[in-house]
């Protein structure tokens, strides 16, 4: 990654700050993954990122198997009345039967078992009455079954040499679930990324701590934890620094040596106790400073040496608004995976915003709920705070307002990005 010439650092209107897209552009431009490759087990993968692609051995299912417990037979023994088929066999799952059906006969089957050579068809048993006569079993199959009902065929799911999951693929159980079925016990993934926690201000305190007047709980280590907690990365709490340049400087340093990532809340604006924009000057580049987005203008993107550095906002709104947009496909590229942008729906506004800044883009925090029509529609948090984390706790998901839009009329599309497509759980 190289580095281009700082950005201009006096005080800018929001149509000379950077927009969304052009900060977009910087992070894709500049971030490429520095994981290595390890081996884990099944086990240890959910959530990891692929590091290898993963091709099916063999067909999945290897075999021609029946889906139900039932009875198999010849489809063309059946006819539009049914049929009267002597019972000759039981297969079982997990057993393999070599014994092919004669005509008008039929096997017991089992939900997973293998289709005895001839069968094409099964019955449901619930279907089917069983009857006994001179010593010999039979069963009555129904009419109108198709040729090839409850019937499984061999490679269905997936065929011999398909691509089942590719490299950068980050995993899910239902990812784990379709490598077991391919037999494979262990696979390669990118190491998790070392990430450094930082909080700044004098004025933080830890929960158990006391705090007086001009105190504040330190909400964000939580909050970034937490998101963090979502990504294959191992988190370090360094502790809450105090607004002193030389100990931000340090501190800095020392991490860039031994981490992956620095990220940090709060020290990133233009105050003259905020001295996290002057150490990364000092220590490294500074890549990205001063958005034109709301919140979050002051988020900081850069570089110590190779360490990533990522300076969220002190308000806890902004700083998790530009963690889920800027430092989550981050820190997905570092670690192998994709840059991954949020989902967006086009959702009726169920509230109206009168006069909107122009050049400047604009998240607010956005409900989901019915109108009395059943209609879904996107209503927005009442207050705007950048410190008002109750509005976090009420939303399902940002409503995005591009730079163009300068009002909202109750009825309009407005982009909605729920959480749960930003890694929010």
């Amino acid at each position: 990654m190289t580095a281009k010439p700082d950005l201009n650092d006096c005080f800018l209107h929001d149509k000379d700050r950077l927009k969304h897209a052009e900060a977009l552009a910087i992070l894709k431009e500049r971030i490429q993954s520095v994981a290595s490759v390890e081996t884990v087990s099944l086990d240890d993968a959910l959530g990891r990122i692929l590091a290898e692609d993963i091709t099916a051995p063999r067909n999945i299912p290897l075999a021609d198997n029946s889906a139900v417990d039932g009875y198999a037979f010849r489809f063309s023994d059946h006819d539009e009345a049914g049929g009267f088929f002597r019972l000759s066999q039981r297969v079982a799952a997990g057993h393999k039967s070599d014994q092919p059906l004669a005509p008008w006969s039929a096997a017991r089957i089992f939900t997973g078992a293998v289709m005895p050579p001839g069968a094409d068809t099964v019955a449901m048993q619930e279907d089917c009455e069983t009857h006994q006569q001179d010593g010999q079993d039979f069963v009555i199959v129904p009419q109108g079954l198709k040729k090839g009902a409850n019937c499984r065929l061999a490679g269905e799911d997936v065929q011999e040499g398909a691509a089942i999951l590719t490299v950068g693929h980050r995993l899910r159980p239902q990812d784990l679930a379709a490598i077991a079925s391919t037999g494979v016990a262990e696979i390669a993934v990118y190491r998790k990324l070392k990430v450094a926690l930082v909080s700044t201000g004098d004025e933080l305190r830890r929960p158990g701590d006391l705090i007086t007047v001009g105190d504040v709980y330190d909400s964000n280590h939580f909050l970034l934890n937490g998101l963090c907690s979502h990504l294959p990365v191992d988190i370090k709490d360094l502790g809450i620094l105090k607004d002193e340049a030389e100990l931000i400087e340090n501190t800095l340093a020392s991490a860039s040596q031994e981490f992956d990532v620095i990220l940090t809340s709060g020290g990133a604006s233009r105050g003259e106790e905020d001295h996290m924009q002057t150490a990364l000057a000092k220590l490294g580049q500074r890549h990205m400073w001063q958005l034109a987005i709301k919140p979050g203008r002051p988020v900081m993107f850069g570089q110590i040496g190779s360490c990533i550095f990522l300076g969220m906002p002190g308000n806890p709104v902004a700083a998790m608004v530009c963690f889920m947009l800027y430092a989550r496909p981050v820190i997905s590229v570092l670690g192998g995976g994709a840059f991954v942008e949020p989902q967006r729906f086009q959702i009726p506004a169920d509230f109206e915003v009168p006069k909107k800044k122009p050049d400047r883009r604009e998240f607010y925090r956005g409900i989901l709920a019915a109108d009395d029509t059943g209609r879904t529609v996107a209503q927005k948090f009442a207050r705007d705070g950048s410190g008002l984390i109750s509005g976090l706790r009420e939303a399902d998901g940002l409503i995005e307002i591009p730079e163009e839009v300068t009002s909202v009329n109750r009825g309009d599309l407005v982009s909605f990005l729920p959480f749960t497509g930003m890694g929010v759980l």
